[in-house]
């Protein structure tokens, strides 16, 4: 029996500098620091229907200055946090140099996602705070939100082309994305069909 599911609008969310605070190479629990509105901006996602998925580069796995356990432990740590409410964390532990396909802004982390649920990219979204995100809202044809926390005030300076919006911050993106409307159709954005 082939049971159609409705796609889902989505926000992939970077980690360091846009959901929480920006420490290089995060691997300890006791330096984990959450956005005093964090929980606020992914409770507004939720009752607005969106899954919640972070995509976040993590090389310090593959410069060996931490292990993917202490990587895990964080993200569970997250989660508790948010009370559940993040639908999934996709992860690169590679180089930059490696020349992945996961890491952003390459869209293996986007593609797995949607191998793994049902995603509507036409009304999802990338939210983040470097140009790298971005761009990987640009190559998966996907609106694009650039926050000044992090790296933000020194992307936007860099930036080669706009994102659909720049915000302060988390919960400013989030507030526009509940209350954007702009159809997208864009020829030659991934799909995932």
């Amino acid at each position: 029996m082939n049971i159609h599911r409705a796609k889902q609008k989505t926000v992939f969310i970077d980690r360091d500098g846009t959901l929480i605070e920006e420490v290089n190479f995060l691997s300890r629990l006791e330096d984990l620091r959450f956005f005093d509105y964090t929980n606020e901006a992914i409770r507004l996602l939720k009752e607005n229907g969106f899954l919640i998925i972070v995509v976040t580069n993590q090389s310090g796995i593959g410069r060996e200055i931490f292990v993917e356990s202490a990587m895990h432990a964080i993200h569970a740590q997250i989660q508790i946090e948010l009370t559940e409410k993040l639908d999934a964390f996709y992860f690169c532990p590679h180089l930059p140099t490696d020349n992945c396909a996961c890491r952003k802004p390459n869209l293996g982390m986007i593609e797995a996602a949607c191998a793994n649920f049902d995603i509507d990219l036409d009304n999802s979204w990338m939210i983040g705070d470097k140009a790298i995100d971005m761009e990987t809202g640009f190559n998966a044809g996907i609106k694009t939100a650039l926050v000044l926390t992090g790296y933000g005030k020194k992307a936007v300076e860099t930036l080669n082309r706009k994102p659909d919006l720049i915000a302060e911050n988390l919960l400013e993106a989030v507030e526009s994305i509940t209350n954007y409307e702009l159809p997208i159709t864009n020829e030659n954005s991934f799909t995932n069909s």
